[in-house]
This record gives C-alpha cells, sequence and structure tokens, in this order.
C-alpha cells in the first residue's frame, strides 16, 4: 500500500525507534517483486554522502530504488539531501519512472522539515511481547527458506534451530523493557541481527557433516549478537540464553 501512494519524486521516510530496523522488510519486498537485483543500500555515516549522491544520480537514470539507512549519523550531509529531494520534483519527467527513494531516520532535529513535508512517513517499532515478537519473525520465514537445508539429512534440526534463534531474539528483546534488571545497558539487538544469524545457520548447516554446535553458538552468541553488548555481566547473560534456546 505504501509503495502504491508512492512515486519517483516522493521519499518513503522511515522512522525508526531502538529495536527497529526496516531493511529487512525493503529487502523482503523487493524480492518478492523481483527487484531485489535494482536495490541499492547504503548505511550512512562519515564519508558516505558522495557515495550516496552518486548513487542516486545512478538509479534515477536507470530505475533503480535507493536506501539510504540512518539518515541521523549523516547530519552534515542533510542539507545535501534536501537539495536532492528538491530535484525530484523539478526533474521529474527526466527520472525513470520505477525509481524510488527510501530513507531511515532516528527522530532528529536537523531532518529537513521540507523532505518530512513531501515524503510519505512510517514509523516502525519493534513488536511488544514474546508472542508479537514470535509472530513478526516467523511472518518474515518462507517455506523456501525453510527447505533450503535439506543436506545430509538436516531439514529437521534445520527447522528446530530457526524456532530456538526465534525464541532466543524474542527473549533478549522483551528482556529490555525491564530496564537494568533485563539487561545493565540498553542494546539495539533489531531484525538484521536474527536475519544474519539464520543465514550463518543455513551456511555452517550446508557445508558441516556434524552440527557445529561451538561455531553456530559463538557466531551467534559472541559476534551477531555479542558484539553490541559491552558489559560483561550483559555478555554473561546473553551466552546463558543462547545456551538454553539454541
Amino acid at each position: 500500500e505504501l509503495y502504491a501512494d508512492s512515486d519517483r519524486k516522493t521519499p518513503i521516510i522511515f522512522v525508526l525507534s531502538q529495536g527497529a530496523d526496516p531493511t529487512s522488510q525493503v529487502l523482503k519486498f523487493a524480492r518478492d517483486r523481483e527487484f531485489d537485483q535494482n536495490l541499492r543500500t547504503i548505511s550512512l555515516g562519515q564519508g558516505q554522502g558522495k557515495v550516496a549522491s552518486e548513487t542516486i544520480e545512478i538509479a534515477k537514470k536507470e530505475g533503480f530504488w535507493c536506501l539510504l539507512q540512518n539518515c541521523h549519523l549523516a547530519r552534515t550531509w542533510m542539507p545535501s539531501l534536501e537539495v536532492i529531494v528538491e530535484q525530484l520534483a523539478i526533474e521529474e519527467s527526466e527520472i525513470h519512472p520505477d525509481f524510488r527513494l527510501f530513507l531511515s531516520s532516528m527522530p532528529a532535529a536537523y531532518f529537513p522539515v521540507s523532505i518530512l513535508q513531501n515524503g510519505i512517513k512510517l514509523t516502525t517499532e519493534p513488536p511488544r511481547g514474546i508472542k508479537a515478537n514470535l509472530k513478526r519473525s516467523f511472518g518474515e520465514i518462507t517455506d523456501e527458506f525453510l527447505d533450503s537445508c535439506s543436506g545430509n539429512n538436516k531439514t529437521e534440526a534445520f527447522h528446530k534451530l530457526v524456532l530456538g534463534l526465534s525464541f532466543f531474539h524474542a527473549i533478549i528483546q522483551e528482556r529490555r523493557k525491564f530496564g537494568p534488571l533485563g539487561w545493565n545497558i540498553r542494546y539495539e539487538f533489531n531484525d538484521s541481527d536474527l536475519e544474519t544469524s539464520r543465514t550463518v545457520l543455513k551456511m555452517l548447516l550446508n557445508e558441516q557433516e556434524q552440527i557445529p554446535w561451538d561455531a553456530l553458538l559463538y557466531v551467534t552468541g559472541q559476534i551477531n549478537y555479542g558484539g553490541r553488548v559491552t558489559d560483561d555481566w550483559d555478555r554473561r547473560c546473553l551466552l546463558s540464553l543462547s545456551l538454553i534456546h539454541i
């Protein structure tokens, strides 16, 4: 519905909240429309403004989709982005009809007001409650993905591990609502952590004869999720939860 209301001159803006990441949803939507090969994703930060500008210019001509993540991290580039969006309306007839511009940003006072006024805004928030979190995670899993790990009769094990990962993800997100009783420091775990862990899980099972438990627990607990954790006790809690659910 959101895409149907958009056009080549109107950006789609995702207003982020902690724990929410619309990237996986945009990627899934692009795959569903068989447009994933024409999606360009750029995570903004220091020095990425010029890259983003060049990518948008190419996308306008070729008809690509352009997703600029974390615009709030590129404060000095926001005036340039404002000019680029204004130019979309002026040059509409010269822009490829398939071109779309997606933006994601945390609420920030320096985000250009004109872009907010002219764009289509969508607020993304993490699901509240274990049930809602699991429902969202399961909704992103396709039969094709579940059947993609069939080597060495590991299909059943793969299904169980995907279920365990989903529970693990839901629980560590839900612990945040308990403040320092849940985590000493509030971490921004999001859907991309779960998606990465599922991808690595499939890769490990397809490559190894036996289930590589040590590698699986290390990559999931210490890297994909643990990479965000800075407190020693939080890390210990995270690893204990991974041992229970994976």
